[in-house]
C-alpha cells in the first residue's frame, strides 16, 4: 500500500465541485462580517448597514476587475452560476427564439434549454463534440439560423476539463447583430484568464465556490454592454432596499435582479477569494495547475488499466480529470479511494448526462479528480500509486 502516513491527511480532490481549502483570508472575512457587521446591506442608514453595503461593493468591484469589467453594477448575484445562467436563459429569450449549445453543457444549461424546448418557446440545436469533449468555431457557425438568439457554451468542462474556443465562438456571434453569447465559468473562473470585452462575451455566468475560492452560495451573471436590461427579465421581484415607494420593481442595476436579502456573509467570503486570487495571480493559478495536470496524466499513462478520457494535454484543458479503471466500477473506485487512501474525489455522471454520451461513459459514469492551486506534487504521486494497486489487486 502507498505511505498513506507519509502525507498525514486527507487528500481532496474535488475542486471541481467545490474549492476547498479555503485561503485563511476568506474565513476571516466572513467571521468579521458575522461578529462585527451582520447588518442587512442597503436597508438602514446606520454604520452597520452602511458597512455590510460597502463589504458588497467591494465583492463586486472585485469580480468586475477580475473579468475586466468596466460597470461593477452590472455584476449580478445570486447563488450560484446556475442562477446566473437561469437569468441569462430564461431572462432573455422569448417564443420562436433558436439557441445554440454543446453536448458538453452541465445540466444548468441543458434543463433549462430542454423545458423551454418541451413547451414550445425555443427551438434548439446542441452542437456535437468530439469524444475528447472538443469542438470548433466552424461546428457552430453552422447551426446558425436566422432566429437564433442565444449561444451558450461552458468554457471548459465539469467531466473532462477541455477547453473550448472562447474568443474565437465569441467573435463568431459578435458579427451576428441579434445574437448574444453566455459563457459558463463555473469551471475556468480564478483559473485560467478570462477579459469578458476581448473574449467577446455578452454574459458570463460564475460561481464563488470553486475557482473564485469563495464559499458556496455566491454568484451570479455579469452583463456587457451589449445587454439592454431593459430586455432581460427578472427571474423574481421584491424588495431591494431602493425606490421602496414603489410597488414596481427597480430598473436601474443591479436591482432589477437582486431582490430580497443578500447572502452578504458569503459575499464578504467571495470578496477575500477574489481578492486572493487576483494577488497570486490567474495565470500563476493556471500554470501551477497545468503542471499538476501534466504530471498526473503522465503517471496514469503508465498504469495499465486505468482508462483516462479527454484531450490528454495539459495545455487544453484544466485540471479536471475522469478516468475509469478495469474491471472496478466507478462507485466502488470512490469507496476504495476513500476508505483505503484517504483520497476525496466524485463518481458518476457529474450532472452532465449529456458530456458522458459524448465521452462514452454513459450511464456508468467516470471517477473524477479535480484538482486545484492548494495541490501538492506529493499529492498527485500517491494518488497515482494508490490507482496502480487498486487496479492490481482489485481489477478485474
Amino acid at each position: 500500500m502507498p505511505q498513506k502516513e507519509k502525507l498525514n491527511h486527507l487528500i481532496y480532490f474535488d475542486n471541481s465541485a467545490t474549492s476547498w481549502p479555503k485561503p485563511e483570508s476568506v474565513i476571516n472575512a466572513m467571521v468579521y462580517f458575522m461578529k462585527e457587521v451582520g447588518a442587512n446591506p442597503g436597508r438602514s442608514g446606520h454604520r452597520l448597514s452602511v458597512e455590510a453595503g460597502r463589504i458588497v461593493n467591494e465583492a463586486r468591484e472585485k469580480v468586475a476587475e477580475l473579468f475586466n469589467v468596466d460597470d461593477p453594477m452590472r455584476v449580478i448575484f445570486g447563488l450560484n452560476a446556475t442562477d446566473g445562467l437561469n437569468l441569462g436563459i430564461r431572462g432573455l429569450l422569448n417564443k420562436g427564439d433558436h439557441v445554440i449549445t454543446t453536448s458538453m453543457e452541465h445540466n444548468s444549461v441543458m434543463r433549462p434549454l430542454r423545458e423551454l424546448e418541451e413547451c414550445g418557446q425555443i427551438q434548439l440545436t446542441v452542437v456535437q463534440c468530439t469524444k475528447e469533449g472538443f469542438l470548433t468555431t466552424e461546428d457552430v457557425a453552422e447551426a446558425f439560423k436566422k432566429n437564433t438568439k442565444l449561444v451558450v457554451v461552458n468554457h471548459a468542462s465539469n467531466v473532462v476539463g477541455s477547453i473550448l474556443p472562447i474568443r474565437e465562438i465569441g467573435k463568431l456571434v459578435r458579427e451576428k447583430e441579434d445574437a448574444f453569447f453566455m459563457v459558463d465559468t463555473a469551471q475556468t473562473g480564478g483559473c485560467i484568464p478570462i477579459d469578458m470585452k476581448a473574449d467577446y462575451m455578452d454574459l458570463l455566468a460564475f460561481t464563488g465556490h470553486k475557482g473564485l475560492l469563495g464559499p458556496q452560495g455566491t454568484g451570479g451573471l455579469i452583463l456587457g454592454e451589449k445587454v439592454n436590461p431593459k430586455y432581460l427579465k427578472p427571474l423574481k421581484s421584491g424588495g431591494t432596499g431602493s425606490r421602496s415607494e414603489l410597488e414596481k420593481q427597480p430598473q436601474f442595476l443591479p436591482d432589477r435582479y437582486e431582490s430580497g436579502t443578500m447572502n452578504t456573509v458569503g459575499l464578504a467570503g467571495l470578496a477575500a477569494g477574489v481578492e486572493f486570487v487576483l494577488k497570486e495571480g490567474v495565470e500563476k493559478i493556471h500554470q501551477k495547475e497545468m503542471r499538476l495536470t501534466a504530471r498526473f496524466l503522465k503517471g496514469a499513462s503508465e498504469i495499465e488499466g486505468l482508462h483516462i478520457y479527454g484531450g490528454l494535454d495539459e495545455k487544453r484543458q484544466t485540471s479536471t480529470l475522469s478516468f475509469n479503471l478495469k474491471g472496478i466500477s466507478p462507485s466502488e473506485a470512490g469507496l476504495m479511494l476513500d476508505e483505503n487512501y484517504g483520497i476525496l474525489c466524485r463518481v458518476g455522471l457529474h450532472c452532465s448526462p449529456s458530456a458522458h454520451k459524448t465521452i462514452g461513459t454513459f450511464p456508468e459514469g467516470t471517477v473524477r479528480f479535480g484538482m486545484g492551486y492548494f495541490i501538492k506534487e506529493e499529492e498527485v504521486d500517491y494518488s497515482l500509486e494508490a490507482l496502480k494497486e487498486m487496479v492490481e489487486k482489485h481489477g478485474r
